[in-house]
């Protein structure tokens, strides 16, 4: 999302999907620009696990960036395609309820400020629009009870959304091909995995990737049919994931029903490396690079 070509090219995918009979849900972040604008202003920028430390001075900016920037670019993208596209936050209509989280280092909790967890989706306002026909694009900012205003990361953010909305499908994009199997050692991708076999592998994670995989097991746990996490990179990755389900990326899937998981063949590389569960049913299988 932070090039301009991509975005455009987004835009025109989410409008295919609409013309194709779908009613897709936005929901965006904007990490690069808010540090950016964090910079410009002298402001210091710290993640932990994955997860922005959030002062209240951080919080304006978030809030900023996020409804007055990000999403007014894409909502202007899209509107461009067509009258579609209606932007608006998870504070509207109380769309989102988040309360304080921390974030977890060593099974331990961490204070990182005013970052949000949702538990609460008021879904009403969304529908409305989707009825109409009008695309939603949502900043994931939510109100707390506590009259507070939060920072939510936007994976978790969309998960909420696509259980409140019994979304068929949840898709994420990324800048990586996917879930990597054993990073850094490998660059061999894990192109489907079961809830069972995610929940095992989130503390191993990689901050950066360890939101996008906690969403996507939430949703399908949520009784969402599929999550997938594709390499936003490529032009026209949702439009190929979606419609001809020829996304690459990594596909998380319920567990009733599904007994293993597949992976992509990384050319020159021989050799299988496969995690089982404790009844030694297969649960994953990667294939990782001889000799490391």
């Amino acid at each position: 999302m932070v090039d301009s070509s991509l975005q455009r090219t987004f835009a025109r995918d989410v409008v295919e999907l609409r013309h194709a009979g779908l009613r897709p849900v936005v929901v965006h972040g904007g990490g690069p620009q808010i540090s950016a604008m964090l910079s410009r202003l002298g402001l210091e920028t710290r993640f932990t696990a994955g997860l922005r430390v959030t002062t209240p001075e951080t919080m304006t900016v978030v809030r900023m960036v996020l409804t007055g920037q990000v999403q007014r670019d894409l909502v202007g993208h899209i509107n461009a395609h067509g009258a579609l596209a209606v932007g608006l936050s998870g504070e509207d209509a109380h769309t989102m309820t988040a309360v304080r989280r921390p974030a977890w280092v060593d099974g331990r909790p961490v204070d990182i400020g005013l970052v949000g967890d949702v538990v609460d989706v008021r879904p009403g306002v969304l529908r409305a629009h989707l009825e109409q026909g009008h695309i939603p694009v949502v900043s994931p900012v939510a109100r707390g009870e506590d009259g507070q205003v939060y920072n939510v990361n936007a994976d978790l953010a969309a998960s909420a959304l696509a259980v409140a909305l019994d979304a068929e499908r949840l898709v994420m994009l990324t800048d990586v091909e996917g879930l990597y199997s054993d990073w850094p050692h490998s660059t061999a991708v894990v192109r489907r995995v079961t809830a069972d076999a995610l929940q095992r592998l989130l503390p191993e994670l990689e901050s950066g990737m360890r939101p996008k995989m906690e969403g996507c097991l939430r949703a399908v746990r949520g009784g969402v049919r599929s999550a997938h996490v594709l390499d936003g990179r490529v032009p026209h990755a949702v439009l190929r994931g979606v419609l001809a389900e020829e996304g690459r990326g990594t596909t998380v899937v319920p567990d009733d029903g599904h007994d293993g998981t597949s992976t992509s063949r990384t050319p020159g590389r021989t050799g299988d490396r496969r995690i089982r569960s404790a009844g030694d049913r297969e649960v994953l299988e990667a294939e990782a690079p001889v000799g490391l």
